[in-house]
């Protein structure tokens, strides 16, 4: 079994189990604790997690395709990006792993004007997100409208790292961590609910962490 199925193995187990690898805990104010999930302790950190490889993404091959169940397909790149009503929003972040951050600001661009550019069919029920690194999840629509959701390309006032996903990645709150691709690179708006990476390998479908929502 080589280092990557390792890990997947590891995840699914932190899945099950509710387990938590990431680091310090931070003592915290009762109102802040009061604010975690089921299961979800504080950190004070941003705990790096993916499948193994964190693509290098110019900013000039940058796209994102958005297609599928859409009245007006659109290919976004870097400048189309940027040109687009600028977001910002502030709320939590919480990990399957248990771990939560909280008061994480975000800077990008809106679902809800994903959703009104592209006008998405009657058809249209459910969302695929796929990554530079081949990642998938998925989410209903309605999930995507709420107006928290957003296409991320700045943390705490600074550009996404590599690390966490930049130059752009899905955020949202209401839902583990796993459900918000890093390295967005195309979203599909669909009639049927298509599976992603983790969710086909055990991970609650939902992913709902005041539910404690983290396996099937």
């Amino acid at each position: 079994m080589g280092a990557n199925e390792r890990m997947i193995k590891t995840k699914e187990t932190w899945a099950k189990q509710k387990r938590d690898t990431s680091g310090r805990e931070v003592e915290g104010e009762e109102a802040e604790h009061e604010r975690l999930p089921p299961g979800q302790h504080l950190v004070n950190t941003w705990p790096v997690l993916d499948l193994g490889h964190k693509p290098e993404i110019a900013l000039a091959d940058w796209r994102l395709i958005v297609s599928g169940f859409v009245a007006n397909p659109v290919t976004w790149t870097w400048q189309d990006f940027l040109a687009q009503p600028q977001f910002k929003s502030i709320s939590d972040f919480h990990c399957v792993t248990s771990w939560s951050t909280l008061d994480n600001e975000w800077e990008g661009v809106s679902f809800k004007r994903l959703i009104e550019a592209v006008q998405p069919l009657s058809l249209a029920k459910f969302v695929l997100f796929t990554s530079y690194d081949d990642y998938t999840t998925n989410l209903p629509l309605e999930a995507c409208g709420d107006d928290d959701v957003l296409l991320a390309y700045k943390w705490n006032g600074k550009p996404l790292t590599k690390e966490h996903g930049g130059p752009v990645r899905m955020i949202v709150p209401k839902r583990y961590g796993w459900k918000g691709a890093k390295w967005v690179k195309e979203i599909t708006f669909s009639d049927r609910d298509q599976k992603g990476f983790w969710e086909v390998r055990g991970y609650s479908n939902s992913a709902l962490p005041w539910e404690n929502d983290r396996s099937k």
